[in-house]
């Protein structure tokens, strides 16, 4: 690898972190620039009040923030909320405002409000500032007070001219809620009503009684069982009330009231600086426009951008639309013309003619989406028909179009859809005329140039190899004389090489039974083909990898049988008595390399061995009769333990397979003194059982062999008194995944203190209680006992 190749991934990764930063402070400085924005605003709004500089306005938010224990922000929405609009005339700006004097209504200027709700009260203010529709406040609210008290979903309503509400925002329900109760006539039994009016809010909390009361919204009404609505008040009066509601049953507590308040009065100011659309002026050409419209026979409307303050296109207002219109957008028999797009369909933002729309006004093109089924109604039947949408530019607007496909339009959609996706083509010959024809996937198949025409039906056995052309040619004969229909696969030659091709064909016969017109198709069967074959040479390879494996395990087997001479009972050694277990793994077909050893010395001292050679096979029965014999060789030749390990490490080291390690525990006992000096190669400890109860000796320093070129192992010593139990094993044993290994030492030290047997048969129940059924590793068990006075 060149230098260039190897720094180019840190390139790339400190090129993410540049973005990662770049955007960060891009969010960071939109948001600052967002707050001061508000800011401003609100130093207008004292400016106009007191006459004072902005200098001055500024200190006297500052001022006021302080005094009423709120972030400057806060401040700021409180005021822009007090604005009251003045009524627009000559000299006058159509978005003038007056500002009531600064009496402070609202929960945030009450005493007592906890610091844990003026905190999230400061949070708000600050997530207001990136709020830029209805349904983004109202998904803000949502979030804040989700965690809150629980919430499961905010409405926001809006009083209209005729003294309705219309829902303008909304999180926690779905569209099809969303367009029942968009519109709500001025009837009695409406909590939100209720609230405006009052101008005070309504705490929904007994669902009985509220039931009886008012017409609760949900499907079904019980699905929110505790609601609240609050009105947002500015200037003195309430044209907005937002609702909170609540799966759980109960009251709002007194903090909850206070915190519910507190937003409202934040929400004020948000709702009054929304840009608000100027109403569609009713003048000769808008109604030609319309009257256009009206006269099309399609589903079609003419949209202009809503654009928020940052120029980002955050809504459509539909200047013309027919009939159909409202239909496709699930809005039938409303009328389109003169409202928001987002507000006939909320939904609309997250499919793709939205992003059609904004893509034809970035660019200028022209979209045509995807084909999409839609179930409507004609003369009272529900009938699945397919539209597709496309959005042309108008000057600075959008025309929007449904074009409805006919049956004819769908059934060709249908097969071309069947022949991509089945990766075929139909063909067609005429045997009276002999003409022919194919769709455009067989041209495609064959490799054919749709120029050249179709090949004749006699000639279509000349476009497969020469070893498949026979077969072929029999089954067209067959077809042509005898109206015998075939399937037959075949190959042929491609610029991209060998295809495998299927030609399915039948005839049809005229009065007289003589064939005169075939039909059928041709299919790609390349890539099944491919599959079928490389699934014979893996099946074939498994097999033979299999018969090689299991002669391995066979000589592996009989190896490790002649090297480790099973005793059916106990020996005694030494004064000790030891019983030795060895179990294979029961999963894989691989014999590990786990081994023993258990002699007397000449000196009349006893050796015990455990050890396990890492990898299976016969390699590594291999190493584990070079280790177990080499381990023996060197003790009884007056080799210490740890020299004996320290000369095995370099043993392995410098084997044909320098790769190899192994772990191992060497212990030497001396009857006359009863004593035990164990040395360890990275193994588990021994377990001593005395007395009932069992614990594991503390290991000595010592890396698997194998590992270092100079590791250091050392000696530990412990005396063994009458009627102890030292166990000596391999990690198979106590390592059954997903269980850690420490799990499985507990368990070890649990089922060797719990009541057994002294016979020679002992180390059964210990086995049967450790080892899973399945065993994935080889299990080495020494034990010995040191007998005690009943054992003499």
């Amino acid at each position: 690898m060149t230098p260039a190749q190897s720094g180019a991934a840190p390139d790339l990764v400190e090129l993410a972190k540049i973005v990662a930063r770049q955007r960060a402070e891009m969010d960071r400085l939109r948001d600052q620039a967002a707050v001061s924005a508000v800011v401003e605003r609100a130093k207008g709004a004292v400016m106009a009040l007191t006459g004072c500089s902005a200098d001055a306005a500024g200190e006297q938010l500052l001022q006021r923030a302080k005094s009423a224990r709120h972030t400057l922000l806060e401040e700021c929405w409180i005021t822009l909320g007090t604005l009251a609009p003045m009524p627009s005339g000559p000299g006058r700006a159509s978005e003038s405002y007056g500002i009531e004097a600064p009496g402070r209504a609202g929960a945030l200027q009450e005493p007592g409000v906890p610091d844990d709700v003026a905190a999230a009260l400061a949070r708000l203010g600050q997530a207001l500032v990136r709020v830029m529709t209805p349904h983004d406040l109202a998904r803000c609210l949502l979030e804040h007070l989700g965690p809150d008290m629980s919430a499961d979903a905010v409405l926001i309503y809006t009083r209209r001219p005729d003294g309705g509400l219309g829902l303008i925002g909304h999180a926690g329900i779905d569209d099809k809620l969303a367009a029942q109760w968009c519109q709500v006539p001025p009837l009695s039994g409406m909590a939100a009503l209720d609230a405006l009016q009052a101008g005070e809010p309504r705490w929904l909390e007994d669902f009985a009684a509220d039931e009886r009361r008012y017409l609760l919204i949900g499907d079904p009404p019980d699905r929110w069982r505790s609601r609240a609505w609050l009105p947002v008040l500015a200037a003195g009066s309430a044209e907005v009330c937002i609702g909170v509601l609540r799966g759980r049953a109960g009251a709002f507590t007194p903090r909850d009231r206070a915190h519910l308040r507190g937003v409202t009065a934040l929400c004020a100011g948000r709702l009054r600086a929304f840009e608000i659309p100027p109403e569609r002026d009713a003048d000769a050409a808008t109604d030609a426009v319309q009257a256009l419209f009206e006269a099309l026979p399609v589903a079609a409307m003419l949209l202009t951008p809503l654009r928020s303050a940052t120029g980002e296109i955050e809504d459509f207002r539909v200047e013309a639309a027919t009939t159909q219109v409202g239909d496709l957008l699930g809005r039938t028999g409303e009328e389109p013309a003169g409202r928001r797009l987002l507000e006939l369909r909320p939904a609309l933002a997250a499919e793709p003619v939205w992003q059609g729309c904004l893509h034809v006004l970035a660019t200028g093109s022209a979209y045509e989406g995807e084909p999409f089924a839609h179930e409507e109604v004609v003369a009272g039947v529900a009938e699945l028909s397919v539209y597709r949408a496309r959005v042309a530019p108008l000057g600075d607007a959008l025309v929007v179009s449904w074009i409805r496909h006919g049956s004819s339009d769908r059934q060709e959609q249908r097969l071309a859809d069947l022949q991509r996706l089945g990766n075929l083509g139909w063909a067609n010959w005429n045997l009276a005329t002999q003409e022919a024809s194919w769709s455009t996937q067989v041209f495609s198949l064959v490799g054919r140039d749709p120029a050249h025409g179709p090949v004749p039906l006699p000639e279509v056995p000349k476009l497969a190899l020469p070893e498949d052309t026979p077969a072929l040619t029999r089954a067209v004969g067959e077809l042509v004389h005898d109206g015998r229909p075939f399937d037959v696969p075949f190959r042929i030659r491609t610029s991209g090489g060998i295809r495998h091709l299927r030609l399915v064909a039948e005839a049809v016969p005229d009065r007289y039974g003589t064939p005169v017109e075939v039909h059928g198709f041709v299919q790609d069967m390349t890539a099944r083909r491919r599959a079928e074959l490389a699934l014979v040479e893996s099946e074939r390879a498994i097999l033979t990898q299999h018969d090689v494996l299991q002669a391995e395990r066979t000589l592996a087997s009989r190896l490790q049988h002649a090297l480790l001479p099973m005793s059916n009972r106990p020996v005694h050694l030494a004064g000790l008595r030891v019983e030795v277990a060895y179990l294979p793994a029961q999963s894989g077909v691989h014999v590990g390399g786990d081994w023993f050893s258990a002699i007397e010395l000449p000196d009349g001292d006893a050796l015990l061995v455990v050890g396990d050679v890492a990898g299976h096979g016969v390699d590594a029965v291999a190493t584990m009769a070079q280790l177990r014999f080499t381990a023996k060789g060197m003790v009884i030749t007056g080799s210490s333990l740890t020299g004996a390990l320290a000369r095995l490490n370099t043993l392995l080291l410098h084997s044909r397979d320098s790769h190899t390690t192994a772990t191992m525990v060497l212990a030497r006992y001396e009857p006359r003194r009863r004593r035990l000096v164990w040395a360890q190669a990275g193994h588990p400890p021994p377990l001593l059982l005395r007395d009932g109860r069992a614990r594991y000796l503390a290991r000595p320093g010592g890396m698997l062999l194998g590992a270092a070129a100079r590791p250091v192992y050392q000696e530990a010593e412990c005396r063994l008194d009458p009627g102890d139990r030292l166990i000596l094993y391999t990690d198979g044993l106590v390592e059954h995944p997903p269980d850690s290994i420490d799990r499985g030492l507990e368990q070890l030290a649990e089922a060797v203190a719990a009541p057994h047997g002294d016979g020679p048969g002992s180390l059964g129940p210990l086995l049967a209680r450790m080892l899973p059924d399945v065993r994935r590793d080889d299990v080495c068990v020494v034990d010995v006992r040191v007998p005690g006075p009943e054992d003499r």
